[in-house]
């Protein structure tokens, strides 16, 4: 029977049946605002609070500090009590960019990871990973090494990534190819203000409902309303809504 890990999103893990795979790595993709860091830090802060698994939190674009009170302000009161007590380890932009030259980092903290007993990992975001490489060939070489690492180590990982487009299919890149599942936040247009949707658009050795459903992001995080999903995008389905699948 295949073991799934719990998110603790409510709403999240009914569309999942369960959870997320145990060891998968799954992309959510995303435009600026559409909540990919506050379900990372959800996803972190639950592992602790709810289920007693560590996690590791890697940020190319952020401090410490800056991570804390963006926790806080969304009402996950006692993360700078998990990241003292070492429940959540945080790498912050100063931690893995110190060493100036990138590739050292990144092999100072994929050895940091296989020797981890954390259970949960997040990258955020994957779209700066991807900077620091000058070819697609090294950015593809780097990134199947990460995956299998986290995967070998244990970990159960979402690695967020900037889209431009609103519309997922067309923004494909590498990354959705080599990770276990792919999740999209959309934020769509409506008068003065926007809708939140949430599509799983693929997990691998697991069924999932991928129709798009609505979100809400309010104190204490993401909420996602499964009981309404389907319903249009300014005016227009999008042709992926769809049957559960597996």
């Amino acid at each position: 029977m295949t073991e799934l890990v719990k998110t603790g999103v409510e709403g999240l893990d009914s569309i999942l049946n369960g959870g997320i795979v145990k060891n998968a790595a799954v992309l959510i993709s995303g435009n600026p605002g559409t909540g990919k860091s506050i379900l990372g830090l959800q996803y972190l802060y639950n592992g602790v609070d709810q289920f007693d698994e560590g996690g590791l939190y890697l940020t190319f674009e952020e401090t410490e500090d800056d991570i804390r009170e963006a926790a806080e302000s969304i009402g996950f009161d006692r993360w700078h009590e998990y990241v003292e007590s070492g429940e959540i380890q945080v790498y912050d932009k100063r931690t893995l960019l110190r060493d100036g030259d990138f590739s050292t980092t990144l092999d100072r903290i994929l050895g940091d990871l296989q020797d981890t007993n954390y259970d949960r990992l997040v990258l955020d975001s994957l779209t700066m990973f991807q900077l620091f490489f000058d070819d697609e060939k090294e950015q593809r070489q780097y990134l199947l090494k990460f995956i299998d690492i986290l995967k070998d180590s244990g970990l159960t990982s979402l690695l967020t990534t900037e889209q431009s487009a609103i519309f997922p299919e067309t923004d494909i890149g590498l990354e959705n190819f080599l990770t276990d599942g792919n999740i999209y936040l959309i934020q769509s247009p409506a008068g003065a203000t926007s809708n939140r949707y949430i599509w799983v658009a693929k997990m691998r050795k697991q069924s999932i409902k991928n129709s798009m459903f609505p979100l809400e992001i309010a104190q204490g995080g993401i909420k996602i309303y499964e009981q309404a999903a389907g319903f249009s995008m300014v005016g227009e389905s999008p042709p992926w809504f769809g049957e559960e699948t597996e």
